[in-house]
């Protein structure tokens, strides 16, 4: 198991990296605490995305369609769906998350993980531009619903 890695409120624990599965997959576990949530909705331009409910409860957003993941439920997230995701609870919740194939490896979360740092606060825009790099899309309009796709 590799270090974990803390971003704002949530942390990043990876169990098998890109670069230990010849590029096939990446995953981790994902510990949100109570009442936190990811700051930009997005998309996934290169790689689908599964999430394992562990232990809590989190609701995931996929176009507006709301689903709660706990322990023992799965969601397939395909790539080029805009989603979010939240803990709306009094409880921590943890997931694990499936990228395939791996894109993204550790480097993606210690990136955003040094902007809070620097920052305390998120940094949207630095946040934006990170994520874009890596081929995650964020979602910062209603009409961005519509006009992105995964293969540009």
């Amino acid at each position: 198991m590799h270090e974990t890695i803390r971003v704002g409120e949530m942390s990043v624990t990876f169990l098998k990296t890109r670069h230990e599965t010849g590029g096939a997959f990446d995953l981790f576990e994902l510990t949100i605490p109570a009442f936190a949530r990811i700051p930009l909705p997005h998309i996934h331009r290169k790689y689908d995305e599964t999430i394992f409910g562990v232990d809590g409860n989190m609701t995931w957003t996929l176009l507006d369609q709301h689903t709660e993941v706990r322990r023992g439920t799965t969601l397939l997230i395909p790539r080029g769906t805009p989603h979010s995701y939240a803990n709306r609870t009094h409880t921590t919740a943890r997931v694990l998350c499936l990228q395939t194939p791996g894109v993204l490896g550790p480097e993606y979360y210690l990136e955003i993980a040094a902007l809070y740092r620097a920052n305390h606060h998120p940094d949207l825009a630095g946040i934006g531009a990170i994520m874009s790099r890596y081929g995650v899309v964020p979602i910062t309009q209603k009409e961005d619903l519509i006009t992105v796709r995964p293969d540009r």
